[in-house]
């Protein structure tokens, strides 16, 4: 039986640390390390998100700035803003929220935010940085968030086999990448892949990243692996990752649920994104 990693337990640790950090920055500079939070449209989900960051600055000691534009917001006005808020001495990060309103170009948008205020981690600089092996202030949040939960465990990552299944942007290429800084052997899979359990049975870190529910089935899985599960699969039964948790528990040695296992690291990352970014400015 598999040891549950807590999401929830790991990110208030995380917080508990950016709020001492976040305390320490007003100390020393007399103002509050700043998150800009941009919303564009009329996305329920995005709405909620969005004030979930808001409150978790609060609690971080953190200073959030709200901007909230309805579906006729223009490309050139959300990059007017942001190239304001790059030249804002009291905002240390800046977050889009995505998707943005249909006409848009989330590409040209996102691009223009600094790459020293990008909270999400998602700027080309530093994804370069990430890719290169450099220092970079900003990492992409749900896979920073990831290596935090396979740490919490005390397994050691490096010489490791460790499988990633998904090549998005915004995880699997990023933790695929982290994960390799971290000296573990590496396979990213896809839709192409073919033999994929033959694959992912070699794995000591089974990072799950497809979208699809309960894809990860416990047959595809090596007796004793870390197995960390980033799926939201939301249905008329519920939300469901892409493990079949019930099933993987028995195989694995830890595994994260859904809800309750990456989710929460997200947001917590964001916040330590910003701080650092603070600091490192």
């Amino acid at each position: 039986m598999a040891e549950i990693i807590d999401g929830k337990a790991v990110a208030a640790r995380v917080k508990e640390n950016v709020k001492k950090r976040a305390e320490e920055f007003e100390g020393k500079y007399s103002r509050k390390v700043g998150l800009a939070v941009i919303k564009a449209g009329n996305n329920p989900a995005s709405e909620i998100y969005v004030r979930n960051k808001i409150k978790a600055c609060e609690a971080c000691n953190i200073k959030s700035f709200s901007y909230d534009f309805d579906d006729a917001v223009t490309e050139a006005e959300l990059i007017k803003l942001i190239r304001k808020l790059n030249k804002d001495k009291n905002v240390d990060g800046i977050l889009v929220q995505l998707p943005l309103p249909k006409g848009i170009d989330e590409r040209a948008v996102l691009s223009e935010i600094s790459p020293t205020k990008d909270a999400d981690g998602f700027h080309a600089v530093n994804a370069g940085k990430l890719f290169l092996g450099e220092k970079t202030r900003f990492v992409a949040c749900t896979p920073r968030g990831i290596m935090e939960l396979i740490n919490s465990t005390g397994v050691k990552i490096a010489g490791l086999r460790a499988v990633v299944v998904g090549r998005s942007n915004i995880v699997g290429k990023p933790i695929a990448t982290l994960l390799l800084n971290a000296d573990a052997t590496v396979t990213v899979c896809h839709s192409k892949t073919v033999n994929l359990a033959d694959i992912t049975r070699e794995a000591d870190i089974l990072v799950a990243a497809v979208g699809k529910k309960k894809f990860i089935t416990a047959d595809m899985v090596k007796r004793g692996a870390v197995v960390i599960d980033v799926g939201m699969n939301r249905d008329e039964e519920g939300l469901f990752g892409d493990v079949d948790f019930e099933n993987v528990k028995e195989v694995a040695g830890y595994i994260t649920p859904v809800p309750g296992g990456v989710g929460p690291m997200t947001i917590a990352m964001l916040l330590m994104n910003t701080v650092d970014g603070a600091f490192d400015e």
